[in-house]
């Protein structure tokens, strides 16, 4: 099995934490990732609302470059795996259009035919938090533990975009795969209503107060449920719940204080990586602090 990384723009610029953190827990999985050679963007969400057809055929390139530096076709099956949130749905909704869709495949094709590239559907769009627990295993994860994380309640939140509108490898009603790994680290994975619900997303720097509504909303509910931690799928759900907290502080009389860390370094803390490789100096909020000594009352350090 073959994986190729296509890490989109968000982690290569304003979550290049996540990029990090990923990368060093693939690693020290055996897994290495080979990035895409000359990936473009996905297009996101905008661009599919101005012009379809040209938006599937910018996902597709991305296709059609990974393809060609798999050697395919192949006998092994080629995986793409994607960090973001906005990316992977965005390539997972154009491969799942144009095989359902021969007349939109066909040109699509032509259009990478100019290119010489090809598209022969011999691939599998991939989150990461699939493979992790997928493929690489509860139990195998639970064997690399070297400071289990005891202390910890954590509120999973999946966010709107990895589990609908496509169930591609979880329940998109109630998911339990972030449970059930935060389980195998050793952690404890409070019971909260909100993991999927939307974190407001763009509206942050659209309709600002709108946006941080929703985000405030989802941090009081995490707390209220015992939560001293968060951990998020997606780029644009960590800043909008990390970064603008004592901007709700201030509209909301509040003091509200909770990292917000993406799974994958939740991942390689328990794996005993260090910090910084995680990109944990690159919070706002450290993790570090979030769990206290039972016994003593102080914080430890993990």
């Amino acid at each position: 099995m073959k994986y190729l990384y296509y890490p989109g723009c968000s982690v290569k610029s304003t979550n290049r934490a996540y990029e990090e953190s990923l990368l060093a827990v693939f690693n020290h999985s055996s897994i290495p990732l080979e990035e895409i050679n000359d990936w473009n963007c996905c297009g996101a969400t905008a661009y599919m609302a101005v012009n379809e057809i040209r938006a599937f055929a910018l996902a597709a390139r991305n296709f059609g470059l990974a393809e060609q530096q798999a050697g395919y076709p192949g006998t092994d099956s080629l995986n793409i795996v994607v960090p973001c949130s906005g990316c992977y749905l965005v390539l997972y909704k154009t491969k799942e259009y144009l095989n359902i869709h021969p007349h939109l495949k066909e040109k699509i094709q032509a259009g990478l035919r100019e290119i010489g590239l090809k598209y022969t559907s011999n691939i599998a769009i991939r989150h990461p938090l699939d493979v992790v627990v997928n493929d690489i295993g509860l139990e195998t994860l639970a064997q690399f533990v070297q400071q289990p994380l005891n202390g910890y309640k954590i509120a999973c939140y999946y966010g709107c975009q990895i589990v609908r509108p496509f169930e591609a490898f979880e329940s998109a009603r109630n998911p339990s795969i972030l449970e059930n790994m935060v389980t195998a680290l050793g952690a404890e994975a409070v019971d909260w209503p909100l993991k999927t619900r939307c974190c407001g997303g763009t509206l942050m720097g659209t309709i600002h107060e709108v946006g941080l509504r929703l985000s405030h909303i989802l941090l009081k509910e995490a707390q209220k449920h015992g939560a001293n931690l968060i951990i998020t799928t997606c780029p644009l759900c960590q800043i909008n719940l990390e970064c603008y907290q004592s901007h709700m502080n201030r509209i909301y009389a509040e003091k509200i204080s909770i990292p917000v860390i993406f799974f994958t370094q939740l991942i390689g803390m328990a794996f005993g990586i260090s910090s910084r490789q995680l990109g944990i100096n690159r919070l706002f909020v450290s993790p570090l602090r979030a769990r206290q000594n039972i016994e003593g009352g102080s914080y430890v350090r993990v």
